[in-house]
């Protein structure tokens, strides 16, 4: 079992990347190709597009699958960790509507 403060730890570098949270999202809505997910992402280098992709592969939040074709195709998908995570941040975006609203009225 892994120690919780390695999990928080992973949470907190997710979540307090702005980019990782946009590939998470993006791949959530359809995005799986490398190429796609830095046209999507905007302001988002292949650099650090790549470092994420690895990072949340590594972090079991997305799956890699890469085809032996010519050219070489490789995907990504999000996993069951990867879909429960975007829900908890699809809820605090909601949430932040709900305050945003309520500090309006």
């Amino acid at each position: 079992m892994e120690h919780p403060h390695n999990t928080y730890h992973k949470l907190e570098d997710v979540i307090g990347c702005k980019w990782s949270v946009s590939v998470l999202l993006a791949v959530g809505e359809g995005v799986h190709r490398p190429g796609a997910l830095e046209r999507h992402i905007e302001g988002i280098s292949a650099k650090v597009l790549s470092e994420r992709l690895r990072k949340l592969t590594r972090y079991g939040l997305l799956e890699k699958r890469s085809f032996p074709e010519i050219p070489p195709r490789t995907e990504y998908s999000l996993t069951l960790s990867g879909y429960k995570l975007i829900a908890i941040i699809q809820q605090i975006n909601d949430l932040d509507g709900k305050l945003r609203k309520a500090g309006n009225d």
